[in-house]
């Protein structure tokens, strides 16, 4: 920043020479997160002529090639498309705050068996950290954002496999978190949470002019952020395939590093199909014992795009078996 109050010292004192009044300072914008390297040479004729503050100094002597998208923005510099991919990026990833989501404390009860929060001391939480490390060195070798959590029939524990999950990306990788409650039909992940009357997607569908960001809640000042179904729907299929839903959710994702959606089981419900046409993988869950292997490989057919990144096995009968990953 020093080369660039120099630069604008030569250019106050230029305008001084020539009988012009100096341009005041105040009003300059300052961004601190942009390193300029090049100084401008000389002030454009706009700058000369213009007795109003600058919104920022011209950088003159740059190319567009070399002008970073921000500058080039604010200096009315047309932008290359490649910099107006990286303007909507930047402003896309802005900090998930600026969502002015409302703060509810979760309530976890032990039979919830979140242990991510209730005992995070426990083997069953340390099985959660190590399957998060996993999915981070899994997210480098393929496009790995979001994600949907899902078994064959259900009472197989993908509910609190995705609350433990969603919870320990949060609390332990320090990851801005999105959860969602995907299961329109049998939402049971507010209760594990310990909420309860809370409007969400089907509140959201039926409003038509509310943003879905509305209804995003920040859970206990974690960097975890909850997305309820809402009261139950009759027909969720009409709002997960429609373009609205799909816009809304694609907007809201953008602004967190993951995102685990609780979703339907495989059978016989087709919402775990539409939601894996909105995420970039599946995270299956196994109970043991319950789980038939009909239901799972007709499951497992019956997805469109079934993207496995893993399956997890629930109450397995020996500790390494509990979870699995795999690539693809």
């Amino acid at each position: 920043m020093s080369r660039l109050f120099e630069a604008l010292s030569d250019v106050q004192a230029k305008r001084r020479s020539r009988g012009l009044a100096p341009v005041p300072l105040r009003g300059l914008i300052r961004h601190e997160k942009i390193s300029v390297e090049a100084a401008p040479a000389e002030p454009t004729q706009a700058l000369e002529n213009d007795q109003r503050s600058p919104k920022v100094v011209p950088l003159t002597n740059t190319s567009h090639d070399e002008v970073p998208p921000i500058m080039a923005a604010l200096n009315g510099v047309p932008p290359k498309p490649a910099q107006k991919e990286k303007i909507l990026k930047e402003v896309l990833s802005k900090p998930v705050e600026t969502l002015e989501a409302r703060l509810v404390a979760v309530k976890v009860l032990p039979e919830s068996r979140l242990v991510a929060l209730s005992d995070p001391n426990c083997l069953g939480a340390e099985k959660f950290r190590a399957l998060v490390t996993r999915l981070d060195f899994l997210r480098k070798q393929r496009e790995l954002k979001s994600f949907q959590v899902t078994s064959s029939v259900i009472n197989e524990g993908k509910t609190v496999v995705a609350g433990n999950v969603a919870v320990t990306l949060a609390k332990y990788s320090g990851s801005n978190t999105l959860l969602i409650e995907g299961d329109l039909h049998r939402s049971t992940l507010a209760t594990i949470l310990g909420l309860s009357d809370l409007d969400g997607v089907t509140q959201w569908w039926s409003g038509k002019e509310q943003e879905l960001a509305q209804f995003v809640y920040r859970l206990s000042e974690m960097p975890l952020w909850f997305l309820p179904a809402g009261k139950p729907c009759n027909c969720p299929s009409d709002i997960l395939q429609s373009t609205r839903f799909v816009d809304a959710f694609t907007q809201l994702a953008s602004q967190f590093e993951w995102i685990v959606v609780d979703s339907t089981p495989m059978l016989p419900i087709v919402d775990v199909n539409l939601w894996s046409r909105l995420v970039d993988g599946t995270l299956l869950v196994v109970r043991e014992g319950l789980a038939p292997v009909k239901a799972l490989e007709k499951g497992l057919r019956a997805l469109d795009h079934p993207k496995l990144i893993g399956v997890v096995m629930n109450e397995a009968s020996e500790s390494d078996q509990y979870y699995r990953l795999r690539h693809e």
